[in-house]
């Protein structure tokens, strides 16, 4: 079996989120801590330690949006299914929805801010010869997967509005992905149209969706397009945090042979 990473790395890179919400790393490596070791033992040195070593640990500034990770339909709407339920938190995703078979759309060929629509999808999914099945993983690969952690990324890549999200949770889709910062389109490119249309609806539609139809989101995907467009399984079981409305996972592709 093969396995693919499809996470990137927590790391100190201004460039992985908006300005202000990149996550901050200090490590602290064995000389440095070996005074913290040598305290739960009385009497002991420092220097007593194997060449003086204590361990090496790192402290961390993170949000649970940080990295590849998993948005719960919480972080969309307070409310789904119409208003009929509450939204389910991270800790509350069912695990089953988390290993399944996955489906990759390419749609490196969209330029940033463009929003795919049904039939996008639906021209895709003949180009791979693949018929949606309910639990499906759909992965959807952007231009975006090229510039991680580049200036720039969190505005590259195309989106998915709330047309192409229902197309898929309505055929029982639950968990999707994108290797952009968001599975809508960038914040820029919908600011624009906003401004031009003051049309409130435009912003945020893909998670929005959500307020419909539940659905689990992964963002900030990394190397999608060594993936085939079907015929390999995702596991992306999210860190279990109470009540919070993201997990982060360390989401992999399993191809036979």
């Amino acid at each position: 079996m093969q396995i693919i990473d499809l996470s990137v790395a927590i790391e100190n890179n201004e460039h992985t989120d908006h300005p202000g919400g990149a996550p901050k790393v200090t490590y602290r490596n064995h000389q440095e801590t070996a005074g913290g070791l040598a305290h739960f033992f009385p009497g002991l040195k420092p220097d007593e330690l194997p060449d003086g070593e204590g361990w090496a640990v790192e402290s961390i500034t993170l949000s649970t949006h940080n990295g590849t990770h998993m948005d719960a339909p919480w972080h969309f709407h307070s409310t789904t299914n119409n208003g009929a339920d509450p939204a389910p938190t991270i800790d509350q995703t069912p695990l089953e929805y988390c290993f399944q078979p996955g489906v990759k759309l390419d749609f490196r060929n969209y330029e940033d801010g463009y929003l795919v629509s049904a039939q996008d999808i639906e021209d895709e999914l003949n180009r791979i010869d693949h018929e949606l099945k309910p639990l499906d993983i759909v992965l959807v690969n952007t231009r975006a997967g090229d510039v991680f952690g580049q200036p720039g990324y969190v505005d590259a890549g195309c989106g998915m509005g709330r047309e192409a999200t229902m197309y898929l949770t309505e055929r029982g889709v639950r968990v999707v992905g994108t290797d952009g910062w968001s599975w809508d389109a960038p914040f820029n490119h919908t600011a624009k149209k906003w401004a031009e249309q003051r049309d409130p609806s435009m912003i945020w539609e893909g998670h929005k969706a959500g307020r419909e139809i539940p659905y689990w989101q992964m963002e900030k995907l990394n190397n999608l397009a060594a993936l085939p467009g079907d015929g390999f399984t995702v596991a992306c079981f999210p860190v279990k945090i109470a009540g919070a409305s993201a997990g982060w996972t360390r989401c992999v592709a399993l191809l036979d042979g």
